[in-house]
């Protein structure tokens, strides 16, 4: 098949086949009324198939070329400076709060026993690095129809060991950065933002339109199938602050406190002549260790994934915006017995999801139950209260390792009586029309 051919035709030739399997035997099926709808799915095309194969056909396996293409992409399309690529969006938060507890932070490095401000009402990997590291979060309740922390009880749950806030943009709904902001710039706290549900979501502070995710002091993102983007698996966490960004690829690369990338050797042009810690003068650099960290890498394969996604990205957003918008106009006739999603002041969402929440005398299981059985596919948001889940047992019996302020009220209401829908950019109006009826049906 390759005789008389050079290693670069024949690999464009599998890439050409490569592109004609993906386009005959991918993305075929049309929908049709009473199809199962889910509430995410990849949208993707060739484009992201042949550079699969393309990673793959050259076999460096871990990051490499591609990773380097992706982090320089993201961080354009974001307008931040510095991007690290990593396995998942919860090894982005993990590697996101273990970059807050570096001794290169000084009094401001989070140490065990310190707070961080969080909420319940969301996904458990934005909370486990917290406790994982036997920090002390503090929840705070949530507003409703914004899914968002209550920002007037930030205040309430402040003390002398704050020292940060961690939260996420709930399905695209971004939080109030503004009043998170000046409550995080008056303490001298950190602001980690989740953005693993709402890449693409804008807020606007001080006149300036922003993404969110970029406000704060570091951003984590997902590529989970069903998020904004996919790699299949894979995360970023990003900055603009040059020290957390070092400390991030630290923590990210095993905490070495070596730069050179994989595969490289002595950028730096001293890895043998200097003394780090207790080691012996001239110990290899590569091998000196600033931090705990992790190997939490992607593969280059995962990175070939999302630069073709990162092109597509835009309209993406677009889509989910249309289809939140289609959503709610055809729901409105029910706004009486279900509460609609409403944005965040100053903000336009790049929506997740399309969060509902029954009224009194409206029971959510059954409105679920109905519209499960149409085919349409429904999820809870998350963990609804985190702080009620088993993994919670042995610190609600000693009463130690969280602190609530106040009370969790519209925390309990939003799992007990609130569901979501989807909004993917692969949903067709038709889709979509299909949704609403159903619920509208199972409200009457």
């Amino acid at each position: 098949m390759f005789e008389n051919k050079t290693e670069a035709q024949a690999k464009q030739e599998i890439l050409n086949l490569v592109a004609e399997y993906c386009d005959k035997f991918h993305n075929q099926k049309q929908y049709s009324e009473g199809d199962r709808i889910p509430y995410a799915s990849r949208v993707y095309d060739h484009a992201e198939m042949v550079n699969l194969v393309d990673s793959a056909l050259e076999f460096w396996l871990t990051s490499g070329r591609f990773t380097d293409e992706f982090e320089k992409k993201f961080s354009e399309y974001l307008n931040v400076k510095y991007c690290a690529l990593v396995n998942s969006g919860s090894s982005a938060n993990l590697t996101a709060f273990m970059a807050l507890t570096s001794p290169l932070l000084g009094e401001r490095a989070i140490r065990r026993g310190d707070e961080v401000i969080t909420v319940a009402a969301g996904f458990p990997t934005t909370v486990t690095p917290i406790i994982q590291f036997n920090a002390v979060p503090v929840f705070v309740d949530v507003t409703i129809p914004q899914y968002n922390i209550d920002v007037t009880k930030l205040e309430a749950a402040y003390s002398s060991k704050t020292k940060a806030v961690m939260i996420a943009h709930t399905l695209g709904n971004p939080f109030d950065l503004g009043a998170v902001k000046e409550f995080c710039d008056k303490h001298n706290l950190w602001l980690v933002e989740d953005n693993c549900d709402a890449l693409g979501s804008a807020y606007t502070l001080n006149e300036k339109k922003m993404f969110t995710g970029t406000i704060g002091d570091i951003g984590t993102s997902s590529f989970y199938p069903p998020h904004h983007m996919t790699m299949g698996e894979g995360g970023a966490v990003y900055t603009n602050n040059p020290l957390l960004a070092k400390i991030i690829k630290s923590m990210r690369d095993w905490g070495r406190d070596c730069i050179c990338k994989s595969g490289c050797d002595n950028m730096c042009g001293h890895r043998f002549d200097k003394q780090y810690g207790n080691l012996p003068p001239g110990y290899d650099h590569k091998y000196v260790y600033s931090h705990f960290g992790y190997n939490l890498k992607a593969t280059d394969m995962q990175a070939a994934i999302g630069c073709a996604q990162i092109e597509k990205f835009p309209s993406f957003v677009e889509k989910r915006k249309a289809n939140f918008k289609r959503l709610k106009a055809a729901l409105e006739p029910v706004s009486d017995k279900l509460i609609l999603p409403v944005p965040c002041k100053n903000s336009d969402p790049s929506w997740f999801g399309f969060l509902i929440t029954c009224t009194d005398g409206v029971n959510r299981n059954e409105i679920v139950k109905y519209i499960e059985g149409k085919g349409v596919q429904t999820r809870m948001l998350f963990a609804g209260n985190l702080t009620k889940h088993p993994c919670f047992d042995e610190m609600r019996k000693t009463g130690e390792g969280f602190r609530i302020v106040g009370t969790l009220e519209n925390t309990d209401r939003i799992m007990r009586d609130t569901f979501w829908v989807g909004v993917y950019p692969g949903m067709t109006d038709e889709m979509i029309d299909y949704m609403a009826k159903t619920i509208i049906e199972a409200v009457k």
